[in-house]
């Protein structure tokens, strides 16, 4: 079998056998088959798509690529929730022990933050002496004792999907559906779940820009892991701004610790009640999500989910004094205030600019081997809708590059728009699908 013949036969818009697919997964994923092949394969897929067909095979080969994980070990109902990215996002602190709490246990294995989205790995190694791999045995004790366990992927995990995102990152061929769809459930079906909960993410800051488009994905995800055997539900969320206030690893963590006080943002505290919710859901907790959600309001209200997530850190090695100091978390040396030029409302938050200015404070990275700066970010002061007065602080900038804190803070300024008239708050949850 030829690779050129393939790759010719996909950019002419014809669909390909599972022998085909196979051939290029496979023969990348082993070395056989060179960069610039799997370069010009991705990029016919990215502009001709793939097929319902194509793109459940494609999935099924990146599943099976590497080792698929036994929970068997565990009891009950294991629940992985993932989100398709965005900025200031930090659900999973929050969700897992809330579900964790409801009698849901959660298994979480969590990816780092590439670009202007953030990763739960690098949230997690904030927490001062948080140890993010354990050993398989360990891992499942944790989980049957405490009810959670959150860690970083495994490298056996769909090894093709690492090797080929790599590829899709430097090539300009991420935003495809087939290509998103394949990689994310290619992971999540191997990560042994019974049920899987997808946070797909529309707006400037998501991959899906329009609410079209996170459907069709969101769709096509559900039918691949229910056609899998895993009950599988997605929620459409609005990352036309970032969720919560902070971006950025430590800062986040504090946030996350906010909402388990019932003292955080709104909108990242709606959001994750539904997200534990409907986990509670999944995780036949419940009889509905609606029940499911009054028991993640409960769990909130009670102090019981803070105390989950203590037990969580003190699990894996960290501080969970950090719940009462914050000062135990990594500290920036600098702070930068931008301020309202002008009176009015604010119009919009771009969250995308809102995520490269915190990326650019060293909060994120632009190459999967860079390092962080866990104690940079932002921490926004104002959101859409919010009234504004001319010197009113917008958003503060944290950071140790005293440069890049400066550049960064000048990308905000653009980011939040003001204006006369007030506009509508977005709609936070646009739609679920089961």
């Amino acid at each position: 079998m030829n690779a050129v013949d393939i790759i010719t036969k996909k950019r002419d818009g014809g669909v390909l056998s599972e022998t085909e697919i196979r051939h290029m997964v496979m023969g990348y994923t082993q070395g056989t088959l060179p960069d610039y092949q799997m370069a010009a394969f991705l990029m016919a897929v990215y502009f001709k798509g793939m097929n319902r067909q194509e793109t459940i095979c494609l999935t099924s080969l990146m599943k099976h690529s590497g080792d698929i994980v036994d929970l068997g070990g565990i009891k009950g109902i294991k629940v992985d929730k993932h989100s398709t990215g965005g900025v200031g996002d930090k659900t999973t602190l929050i969700v897992g022990p809330i579900a964790a709490v409801c009698g849901v246990p959660v298994a979480k294995m969590s990816g780092r933050g590439l670009g202007f989205t953030g990763g739960t790995v690098d949230k997690l190694e904030s927490i001062p002496g948080y140890q993010t791999s354990m050993a398989a045995e360990d891992f499942m004790n944790q989980v049957n004792g405490t009810g959670i366990a959150v860690i970083g992927q495994t490298g056996h995990i769909a090894p093709a999907d690492k090797k080929i995102y790599a590829l899709r990152d430097v090539t300009g061929t991420v935003e495809n559906l087939s290509l998103i769809t394949s990689s994310i459930m290619s992971k999540k079906l191997a990560s042994g779940s019974d049920a899987i909960l997808l946070d797909v993410k529309c707006g400037s800051g998501a991959f899906m820009k329009n609410l079209q488009d996170a459907e069709r994905l969101a769709e096509l995800m559900v039918e691949i892991g229910n056609a899998d055997g895993k009950k599988t539900m997605a929620v459409i969320t609005d990352m036309e701004q970032p969720l919560g206030c902070a971006v950025g690893n430590a800062l986040e963590v504090q946030e996350a610790i906010a909402v388990l006080k019932n003292q955080g943002p709104s909108d990242i505290t709606e959001l994750s009640v539904c997200l534990a919710g409907m986990m509670i859901f999944l995780g036949e907790k419940a009889v509905s999500v609606e029940e499911g959600i009054e028991k993640a309001k409960a769990a909130l209200a009670d102090g019981s989910a803070l105390e989950k997530f203590r037990a969580l850190v003190d699990g894996q090695g960290g501080n969970p004094g950090i719940t009462e100091d914050p000062g135990l978390m990594p500290q920036s040396s600098l702070c930068i205030e931008v301020r309202a030029e002008q009176t009015g409302y604010v119009r919009a938050v771009d969250a995308m600019k809102i995520g490269l200015a915190s990326q650019h404070t060293g909060a994120g990275r632009q190459r999967k081997e860079d390092a962080v700066d866990l104690a940079a970010g932002l921490v926004l002061c104002k959101k859409t809708g919010d009234a504004v007065q001319a010197g009113d602080v917008l958003c503060w900038v944290y950071g140790n590059d005293a440069e890049k804190t400066r550049l960064a803070a000048e990308e905000v300024k653009p980011a939040v728009a003001i204006g006369a008239a007030r506009p509508e708050k977005p709609q936070l949850i646009k739609k679920i699908i089961k």
